[in-house]
C-alpha cells in the first residue's frame, strides 16, 4: 500500500478488500482513444505470501471483449506468471494491463475468435469491444 501511496498509476486506484493486505481490488479507467475509453474495469489483486518473490494473481471482473482476457477475467499477460521479477511492483503491473488494454497482443490469446477478429477485421473487433464496454464498463 505504500508503494502505492508514492507511486500511483496513471488512470489507475487500488485499495486493500476488507481488512487483509493480500486482497486489493482496483479499478482501471479505460484508456483513450481504445474502444475501452469512458469504462471502469475493476479487479481483483490477490498477493502470495512470498510477494515480491511470486507474482500476485490479477483477474478482471468486470467483463471485457479483448483477445487477452479470458470469460473469467484471466489476463495472458507473461509478467503475471513466467516472466515475474521481484523488481515489478504492483503500480508497473497495473501499467502494463492498461498498456495491454491499448494493444492487445493477438500472437498470444485467450479467446482465439477475438484475436482472429483483431486480426481481419479491426473495424468489427473495436465496435464489439466498445458495445462490451458500454453494456458493462459504463457504471
Amino acid at each position: 500500500m505504500q508503494e502505492l501511496k508514492q507511486d500511483p498509476p496513471s488512470l489507475c486506484s487500488v485499495g486493500p478488500l476488507g481488512n487483509d493486505p493480500f486482497y486489493c481490488t482496483a479499478t482501471i479507467v479505460g484508456p483513450p482513444d481504445t474502444p475501452y475509453e469512458g469504462g471502469l474495469f475493476n479487479l481483483n489483486i490477490n498477493f502470495p505470501e512470498d510477494y515480491p518473490f511470486q507474482p500476485p494473481k490479477v483477474w478482471f471482473t468486470t467483463k471485457v471483449y479483448h483477445p487477452n482476457i479470458s470469460e473469467k477475467g484471466t489476463i495472458c499477460l507473461d509478467i503475471l506468471d513466467k516472466a515475474w521479477t521481484s523488481a515489478l511492483t504492483i503500480s508497473k503491473v497495473l501499467v502494463m494491463i492498461c498498456s495491454l488494454l491499448t494493444d492487445p497482443n493477438p500472437d498470444d490469446p485467450w479467446h482465439r475468435e477475438v484475436a482472429e477478429l483483431y486480426r481481419t477485421d479491426p473495424d468489427r473487433y473495436l465496435q464489439e469491444a466498445r458495445d462490451f464496454t458500454l453494456k458493462y464498463a459504463s457504471g
